[in-house]
């Protein structure tokens, strides 16, 4: 029976792979028709009229929802009328040079077709204090005019970036965040996100995160395996989070 021991986790990974790929196919959706609409977290700026802040992250689009999520940044300046929406996307780095996409739009707009889940929201003096920091760290992005979705940089390593530079954003991503842990193609340690720890990794596929915060995370090319003590929960590839909720 020891060839069966051998050969278990192989077919485990062939059976859970042929199952993503059945999925992604019977569910496919075209991302030209897919749903962008509004999810109804934001507060709209009719009614709040004080400066908030949003971070949101996504599953990613089509069979890669599997594997990671995309994040971004919302914001709206006191008594103003619309959100800008900050986040980095693949396309138009290929099209344009620079990846870094700056537009007033919809905050909390579907993924195109996945719910965005609401990591956390600043109001008030607390959003006004960041947002200029916020701008700051977007051009202090040392990345603006390169992108890798695999192991990174991209949109996940962008908001890290931003979450690092702006104190009053003390959560982490989602374990499914592929590239937060790229710090840098020389750069090998560093707090970690939340600043409550230390982080050593090298280009997003093998690392060590301890942190108040984030509790213990190792990635393993690309994918992270963790314990939150703080707050009870599995950090797991493709499943995320498992527990209590990121606070």
């Amino acid at each position: 029976m020891l060839w069966v021991k051998k050969v278990f986790p192989y077919v485990c990974l062939v059976v859970a792979l042929g199952a993503v790929a059945l999925d992604a196919y019977f569910n496919y959706v075209d991302w030209q028709t897919a749903d962008r609409s509004s999810s109804h977290q934001a507060p709209l700026p009719d009614e709040e009229k004080e400066a908030v802040v949003q971070l949101y992250a996504a599953r990613t689009y089509n069979w890669r929802k599997y594997f990671a999520v995309h994040s971004w940044i919302a914001f709206k300046e006191k008594n103003a009328k619309q959100y800008t929406v900050v986040q980095v996307l693949g396309f138009k780095q290929w099209r344009t040079g620079n990846a870094i996409d700056v537009k007033e739009d919809i905050p909390d707009r579907k993924w195109y077709g996945a719910m965005p889940e609401l990591l956390q929201t600043l109001k008030g003096e607390a959003a006004e204090k960041a947002i200029p920091q916020i701008k700051e760290a977007v051009n202090s992005y040392p990345y603006a005019h390169m992108y890798y979705a695999y192991p990174g940089p991209n949109s996940n390593t962008f908001i890290s970036h931003i979450i690092r530079h702006v104190p009053a954003l003390t959560v982490e991503l989602p374990p499914i965040a592929i590239g937060k842990d790229f710090l840098g193609f020389t750069k090998f340690w560093d707090e970690s996100e939340s600043g409550t720890g230390f982080q050593t990794s090298v280009l997003g596929l093998l690392g060590l995160t301890l942190g108040k915060k984030e509790g213990i995370e190792v990635n393993l090319l690309g994918l992270v395996f963790g314990v939150d003590v703080l707050r009870p929960a599995l950090k797991l590839p493709f499943f995320g989070r498992i527990g209590m909720r990121d606070a």
